[in-house]
């Protein structure tokens, strides 16, 4: 019986043929997951000039001293500035310039005063909202240069802001947007053609035959592919015959990345890893895990020449979406230039005996919560590979070593978070 290969040495065989793909300019607001291709420098100092922290009044700190609820210091209000003009006077001893956030500080003045600690919301109570103040008395004396934020607090012209290979966030993006930028180089997303196999499967929203299911795993996987930051192609269903899985396959060599699922276990039926020994290369197909071992990667080639890296994930709906998580995601990500591409893993405390007899990897759905600052970690219920809705109870995986035939209540697992889970680390 032909050995399986450990999950190690199928990774790294796997991760061996992908690069991350070529850069292109792309609108910020487009970039949302993908990595940077070049290091972004300043063109300009942020902010750009001195200007208001608050609503205010700017002042000379050296007028407001002594300032205090029993002894106010009043001052003449000589213009108003706000957010997105100049100031058309400068601050002269016993002046004040009333200002707005993020305005450009006058000249002479080094202190913005707020509102709150100034007579002015008494003032306008009794005053017609067409009248403009005149003096405005300061309750508090302010820190000298306090609610002014200075030219280049932020970043410094010339300086590098962001270095290439960072991860996109809304924080970078938003920073990206402060610069002026309204574009930036990244790798692109690859695009990864998905085809479900099988005689028995119909599209959502069609009538069942005698026999049949619907296509869970072309919608899980294009989810998980989306997920990850790639761009899901869906190419159908092709049935159990060789003319129209080479056929399906065929439009699929347009893609970066070639995800099938079923055809690769010992079945009469099991046809892609034939196409695979046949029409490319194959690499290997059966790995050392529960669930998910009839995992078959190699490549394509495509009619330019190309050679199209192809995975071939197991029928079973939580197989196909397990092995997706440990194999497909890497490489998608790979591809998307990052240089970490492992899954979050957190410790947590075992709540009910998990057994593992069969010397392979055990990835096992799990509800993980957080009582009193620790982890605790329970099963979704029934493990088999047919039942999808327990990945959908799921917010990690319990990973049992091969080695390790049973696991204990009380004991402490390895967890994997699952995307879009990692709230249960708050």
């Amino acid at each position: 019986m032909e050995a399986l290969m450990s999950m190690e040495e199928a990774l790294e065989r796997m991760l061996g043929h992908f690069r991350a793909l070529e850069a292109k300019d792309t609108p910020i607001l487009e970039t949302l997951g993908q990595v940077l291709a070049e290091d972004i420098y300043a063109a300009f100092d942020v902010p750009p000039m001195d200007n208001s922290a608050m609503d205010g009044y700017a002042v000379r700190a050296s007028d407001t001293s002594g300032a205090a609820a029993e002894f106010p210091v009043s001052l003449d209000i000589i213009g108003q500035v706000a957010a997105g003009h100049l100031p058309e006077v400068g601050v002269e001893p016993g002046t004040a310039v009333r200002i707005m956030t993020g305005a450009p500080m006058p000249g002479g003045a080094d202190t913005v005063v707020p509102f709150e600690d100034t007579d002015e919301s008494q003032q306008r109570e009794s005053m017609l909202t067409s009248e403009r103040l005149s003096k405005i008395r300061v309750f508090k004396e302010p820190t000298a240069a306090a609610n002014v934020r200075r030219s280049g607090d932020d970043v410094r012209q010339g300086a590098l802001v962001l270095k290439a290979g960072t991860l996109i966030r809304p924080s970078e993006i938003g920073v990206m947007a402060t610069l002026g930028l309204a574009a930036a180089r990244v790798y692109r997303r690859p695009r990864v053609g998905i085809l479900a196999t099988g005689d028995e499967l119909v599209e959502p929203g069609q009538p069942l035959g005698p026999g049949q299911i619907y296509d869970a795993n072309s919608y899980s996987i294009a989810s998980q592919v989306r997920q990850c930051g790639g761009e899901p192609v869906l190419l159908g269903i092709a049935k159990d015959n060789i003319d129209e899985l080479l056929l399906k396959i065929s439009t699929g060599l347009s893609t970066d990345f070639l995800i099938t699922s079923a055809g690769v276990s010992t079945g009469e039926y099991d046809l892609v890893k034939d196409i695979l020994t046949k029409h490319g290369w194959m690499d290997f197909w059966r790995v050392r895990m529960r669930p998910g071992k009839p995992i078959a990667f190699g490549s394509l080639k495509a009619g330019d020449g190309r050679e199209i890296p192809h995975m071939g994930l197991p029928g079973n709906p939580v197989s196909s979406m397990i092995a997706f998580e440990q194999f497909a995601r890497p490489a998608i990500m790979k591809m998307l230039g990052y240089k970490d591409t492992t899954r979050l893993v957190i410790s947590a405390v075992l709540e009910q005996r998990v057994v593992n007899d069969d010397g392979r990897r055990f990835f096992a759905r799990a509800i993980v919560s957080k009582r009193d600052g620790e982890y605790y970690a329970r099963l979704t219920g029934p493990q088999g590979s047919n039942i999808l809705t327990s990945m959908s109870r799921a917010n990690g995986l319990i990973v049992i070593p091969e080695d390790v035939q049973a696991v204990n209540p009380g004991e402490r697992v390895q967890v994997q978070v699952l995307a879009g889970s990692e709230d249960l680390l708050t």
